[in-house]
């Protein structure tokens, strides 16, 4: 619980920092800590059998791992004696044990701390987080009582940067930097307070917190009747963070009533005999030498002092050490708690520990940097864990790299943040740049160019209309001529033929006898790129009949006219076959073209 009303009284200190915060840092967690927000989220939903509050810690943990956030596992200890009381009120109710608890309470300096039950439920849920956490590489510090005040220690020795906890009271312990919630998925943020911020925005240093645990009640402490917050906070203020516990080590509790009238009456003068006996009088209306102003020189000493480890011991030392992950012991525990098989923890777990491994790296290079000294990738002592980059890839809006990894990694190929690879190995950005180009070249290079083929098929448009005009007007004065214009053109059809890639197709027309001599140039043409050689010697077939019109140009020259449009009984059939195939072969060239 830590100190009533305390997370209300530092809400205007509260941050929300996204999860990326905590890249590089080593933070401790208050383990029961989060096992109760663990279990309260989940208990609602299934039974414990289930084990979803382990699921939830898994997640946690992977998330933090994969940004290389060092976890040390606080648990707690013994019940300090002057806890014991609370701890009671919180296990029973009734008349008999509060009486109980409070014969204890006004005893406590009396009795020593209380082992805690190990065999109870919530003592095994703490067993099997631990077990978790070491096969991901994560130790873990048995407190000698508090976790808080452990993880606190260890903090204000800049042994960690910050610590995980929701009990409040861990600033009275010492704690700089405290993270009371975290929350995955996209947008993953922790809640963090700072102690130079409520120090600065509050005027509250550890003295005055640990005075409103005696002013408003904490785990050690039931507080001051009838003294609310608001009030609380004006008396300390009043008094300073450096006079406080003074103030009460000398006075004791009394002073507050005095205060308290004082802010409702005005200000009070100082030879009010009124005043000099409310001076004198505690809240229970005994002296100022009272059990009740021992037992508050009892708290301020148990936060000013908690038992804990140094933060030179052996036991501290051990477990700042980097501690490996063990891969096979993890896929067992998984496959007890949850019944996964190896392949499904291998999918959750590795790429966040080849993610973690790289930024591992990147901070050696960026440290190496700072210190003047860059070495090439080549030549880092430690091998970069990516082999080289994949593609790129967009993942919910942010740029990131699909990369392949060495093999001392455990995978294959997983999905990286672009600025993590810009930051660890930069050099294989520019290699696979350098690769994508050289790629585009060659294909480049492989393929025809346009405007040149473009212009080749404009030609041949072209051509092809001329030799249309030409096999339809034809060379009246010499057959041979005739074959040979055809033969010319035919070169283009063969040209035409060779763009497209398509196989030579036999084509029916319709003409006279120099059009089956045409057609003999056309088969020629359509093998030429097979024989090369096209002869063209031998003589021309002869012509039987040739119907001759003459019409008049532009210009008034008369030109012979070879009539295409005999009947069918002036042709042989194969002259007619011959004729249908010169058309269509003529028409898929078009075709083809457009």
């Amino acid at each position: 619980m830590g100190v009533k009303n305390l997370w209300d009284i530092l809400e205007s200190c509260k941050k929300t920092l996204p999860l990326h915060y905590l890249q590089n840092q080593r933070v401790c967690v208050d383990l029961s800590c989060w096992m109760v927000q663990l279990q309260n989220v989940n208990r609602s939903h299934c039974p414990m059998k289930d084990k979803l509050y382990l699921k939830g810690l898994f997640h946690r943990l992977r998330a933090l791992i994969s940004l290389n956030c060092s976890l040390i596992f606080v648990t707690d200890g013994s019940i300090p004696a002057i806890k014991l009381s609370t701890y009671r009120r919180r296990l029973y109710s009734g008349i008999e044990i509060e009486n109980q608890a409070a014969q204890n309470g006004t005893n406590s300096q009396k009795l020593s701390s209380l082992r805690r039950n190990m065999g109870s439920e919530f003592s095994c849920m703490i067993k099997e987080a631990k077990s978790l956490g070491l096969a991901l590489g994560i130790p873990c510090l048995d407190g000698i009582e508090e976790a808080e005040a452990q993880c606190a220690l260890l903090n204000l020795e800049s042994l960690c940067d910050g610590c995980f906890s929701s009990d409040s009271d861990i600033f009275l312990f010492g704690a700089r930097t405290v993270y009371r919630d975290i929350c995955l998925g996209e947008g993953g943020h922790v809640i963090c307070y700072e102690m130079d911020d409520i120090e600065q925005k509050l005027g509250f240093g550890r003295n005055s917190l640990i005075s409103l645990a005696l002013f408003l009640g904490s785990d050690y402490s039931q507080g001051v009747h009838g003294l609310g917050p608001e009030t609380a906070c004006q008396i300390i203020k009043s008094v300073g963070d450096n006079d406080i516990l003074q103030k009460i080590a000398s006075e004791g509790l009394s002073f507050t009533r005095k205060k308290k009238n004082s802010m409702k009456q005005g200000r009070v003068k100082c030879n009010d005999k009124a005043t000099t006996l409310c001076h004198e009088v505690n809240m229970n209306g005994g002296n100022k030498n009272s059990q009740g102003d021992n037992q508050s020189l009892q708290v301020v000493e148990a936060y000013m002092k908690p038992k804990c480890y140094s933060a030179d011991s052996d036991v501290v030392h051990r477990v700042l050490v980097q501690h490996p992950f063990q891969h096979q012991l993890l896929q067992l525990i998984c496959a007890q708690f949850f019944e996964w098989p190896p392949e499904k923890t291998d999918e959750y777990i590795l790429p966040k520990i080849a993610e973690r491994d790289l930024r591992r790296f990147a901070n050696l290079r960026s440290t190496s940097s700072q210190l003047g000294v860059n070495i090439p990738l080549k030549q880092v002592p430690v091998k970069c864990p990516v082999s080289a980059i994949i593609k790129r890839r967009k993942v919910h809006g942010r740029e990131c790299f699909e990369v392949s990894w060495e093999e001392f990694v455990g995978i294959k190929t997983s999905v990286v943040s672009a600025d993590l690879i810009e930051s660890a190995c930069p050099e294989k950005i520019r290699e696979f740049d350098d690769r994508r180009a050289l790629e585009k070249k060659n294909h480049r290079k492989s393929r025809p160019k346009k405007s040149e083929k473009n212009c080749s098929v404009a030609e041949i448009d072209l051509k092809l209309q001329d030799l249309l005009l030409d096999i339809e007007l034809g060379c009246k004065s010499s057959p041979i001529a005739s074959r040979k214009v055809i033969s010319d053109k035919m070169t283009i059809a063969t040209e035409v033929n060779f763009i497209n890639q398509d196989p030579p197709v036999i084509l029916e027309s319709e003409g006279n006898a120099d059009s089956e001599a045409a057609m003999s140039c056309i088969q020629i043409g359509a093998t030429a790129l097979k024989h090369e050689v096209i002869d063209l010697s031998s003589p021309s077939p002869q012509v039987h009949s040739q119907n001759i019109s003459r019409f008049t140009q532009m210009n008034g020259q008369d030109i012979s006219v070879i009539d295409l449009s005999d009947s069918e009984a002036e042709r042989s059939p194969e002259h007619a076959r011959k004729a249908r195939e010169l058309r269509l072969f003529l028409a898929s060239i078009r075709d083809d073209i457009h």
